[in-house]
């Protein structure tokens, strides 16, 4: 695993950043995309120095395909992530009567634009390594009608569709493509949610935790994974099943 690196987007908090400091703990170098929040940045670049391990604080919005070819061009030229985890995005809820274009159009932007210019970027040098993983966060939302986030469910189901026709492109070069589908995990991304009803669905009887997540990505990302690509996987607590 030595210099081992993993690119992670929205890796200041929630998912994302435990996502970095669990790919940290496992042997990898990190660096970290994240929009504006320098507070929750400099802190999560802390506790993985704290494991040991190196950590890049890449300042960019991933929607401006200029700034992530700016922001990460001059790092390919020197290093190849072995792991990219597209984890980007945001909620902006409304009915689809009431939804505005620009609520709906910056919600895929962030997750599928995101997609397309980190991967885009970073895929030709991992391609010429004839290795790499490449882990997509979509949403249970992309398995699920969820009222309020045609939006956000177009947005990560468009990501599913994305990994499994990456996996059948990159196969042959090792390069394994999987997705992680979280249900209703406890970060600031259930804030507005009827949590006590949504609650009553979960066979589970109670929301995951983003190591729950975590923890999926630190395996797909490892060694152990070798034979597993185009996957979607449900870390829900059985919602959906």
């Amino acid at each position: 695993m030595d210099n081992k690196i993993a690119l992670i987007t929205g890796a200041s908090r929630g998912i994302g950043a435990v996502c970095a400091k669990t790919l940290a703990r496992d042997g990898f170098d990190i660096w970290a995309n994240y929009r504006s929040n320098d507070e929750y940045a400099q802190k999560m670049k802390n506790e993985i120095e704290q494991l040991g391990r190196k950590c890049k604080l890449l300042k960019f919005d991933v929607a401006d395909a200029e700034a992530v070819e700016n922001a990460l061009s001059p790092l390919l030229e020197k290093e190849i992530p072995f792991c990219v985890v597209n984890n980007a995005g945001f909620r902006k809820d409304a009915l689809l009567v009431w939804m505005k274009e620009e609520e709906w159009k910056s919600v895929l932007s962030v997750a599928l634009d995101g997609y397309f210019n980190i991967t885009k970027t970073v895929l030709p040098f991992m391609l010429r390594n004839r290795k790499g993983r490449i882990i997509n966060i979509t949403s249970m939302s992309a398995v699920l009608g969820v009222p309020g986030q045609a939006n956000y469910s177009a947005a990560k189901a468009g990501l599913i569709g994305a990994t499994k026709s990456l996996a059948v492109e990159t196969a042959k070069r090792n390069i394994l493509v999987n997705a992680i589908a979280p249900g209703f995990i406890g970060t600031e991304m259930l804030e507005g949610l009827p949590m006590e009803e949504i609650i009553k669905n979960i066979p589970l009887g109670r929301t995951g935790k983003p190591e729950d997540v975590a923890e999926m990505a630190a395996f797909l990302a490892s060694e152990k994974c070798q034979y597993i690509t185009g996957q979607v996987f449900q870390i829900s607590g059985g919602l959906g099943a």
